[in-house]
């Protein structure tokens, strides 16, 4: 036996530091028209090339998304899952065994599963694919990528997805220092920010669903600021309600920084078992400092819930002066974590005719 899979009631996947695998994060996407479906996954050591002696295989829960494209066919989704990583050699097998098995409990019109996977990207293991500034260039073009990780498979049917979904680059801060040394960690710049907020006597506080419209305002600024797609108000009130408010489920923090009764930042802290997540952020312009203010302070709130890690929850993958992300990405390397790269979404296609016309379909758009 290479790989099992069991159906699993949502509610009874596992707590787990990965957000987008938890009972919480299928019922947000039940509200924005995903169809949730819990698995239990048992692998043999062999398929995920563990070099051990014991020979019991290894479970893990699996959230699966399904959404429908047209009444005729859907797809199926995994966001920041599986968990279990192979090592890089057993990628691909392992991403087949699984998507062979499961193929039997998704909808018989399901053209193809998307794995976003959260696993570390294989490129940004080898030192060729830097440059001389320590500055990852990203991996190779996506026909070189399938050929590596479709190694071992049977079918060679492992394809790269021609977008992704979930933030490919990230920084992630170890909780487990004590404030001192967080602090002495980051740049200059930032405790100087953090420093400077306090002293002109910047707030944060949490708040509930009674303030939801003020952070929609400071979002909305945000978003047309920036240029970026605009989410509704009922997007953001699922995320607070939706949460479990419980030690073993998903905690939701609104947190907002205000100067004199005037809110100048806020964003969603998200705490997942023992992983803290910078869900989201807005922020009116020229009002920085009370964006350090407010990051410091969910680091504070999060270490005191438990937390271990720090998941920033998106960034450029490199400082490169022209990617989008640059801004973004300077702001959150300066509280000091260490960047990690994802290997993003790959697909196994069920129906190679429909996915190539939806594949066709997504690069147009």
């Amino acid at each position: 036996m290479l790989c099992k899979i069991e159906q699993k009631a949502v509610e009874n996947i596992k707590p787990t530091n990965v957000l987008p695998q938890t009972p919480y994060w299928g019922r947000l996407k039940d509200e924005q028209g995903f169809t949730p479906k819990g698995f239990e996954i048992t692998v043999s050591k062999e398929l995920l090339g563990y070099n051990s002696e014991a020979s019991m295989p290894v479970q893990d829960d699996l959230l699966v998304l399904v959404k429908y494209l047209n009444d005729s066919f859907c797809y199926a989704y995994v966001p920041y899952g599986p968990k279990l990583e192979p090592a890089f050699e057993n990628q691909g097998w392992f991403l087949e065994e699984l998507s062979e098995k499961i193929k039997a409990h998704l909808p018989s019109n399901c053209i193809f599963i998307r794995y976003d996977l959260m696993w570390e990207n294989q490129w940004a293991a080898e030192d060729e694919y830097f440059d001389e500034k320590g500055n990852w260039n990203g991996p190779p073009e996506g026909n070189i990528q399938e050929m590596r990780v479709n190694y071992k498979t049977s079918n060679f049917n492992l394809r790269k997805s021609a977008s992704d979904i979930l933030p490919k680059n990230t920084f992630f801060l170890n909780l487990t220092l004590d404030e001192k040394d967080l602090l002495a960690n980051m740049r200059y710049n930032t405790r100087y920010s953090i420093k400077q907020a306090y002293k002109k006597g910047i707030n944060v506080q949490e708040y509930g669903m009674e303030r939801i419209q003020d952070w929609y305002e400071l979002y909305t600024e945000t978003a047309i600021r920036h240029n970026m797609p605009l989410q509704n108000v009922e997007f953001f009130k699922n995320i607070l309600e939706n949460q479990d408010n419980g030690s073993k489920g998903v905690s939701v923090k609104m947190l907002m920084a205000d100067s004199e009764g005037e809110f100048l930042a806020s964003m969603f802290l998200v705490l997942s078992d023992k992983r803290a997540n910078y869900l989201y952020g807005a922020s009116l312009p020229n009002t920085k400092m009370a964006s350090y203010a407010l990051q410091w302070e969910s680091i504070k709130i999060a270490k005191k819930h438990g937390c271990t890690e720090y998941d920033m929850f998106g960034s450029a993958p490199n400082i490169t002066e022209s990617h989008p992300l640059r801004g973004v990405h300077i702001y959150k390397k300066g509280f000091g974590g260490n960047l990690y790269h994802r290997m993003g979404c790959w697909d196994y296609p069920f129906k190679q005719k429909e996915y190539d016309l939806f594949r066709l379909q997504e690069i147009s758009n």
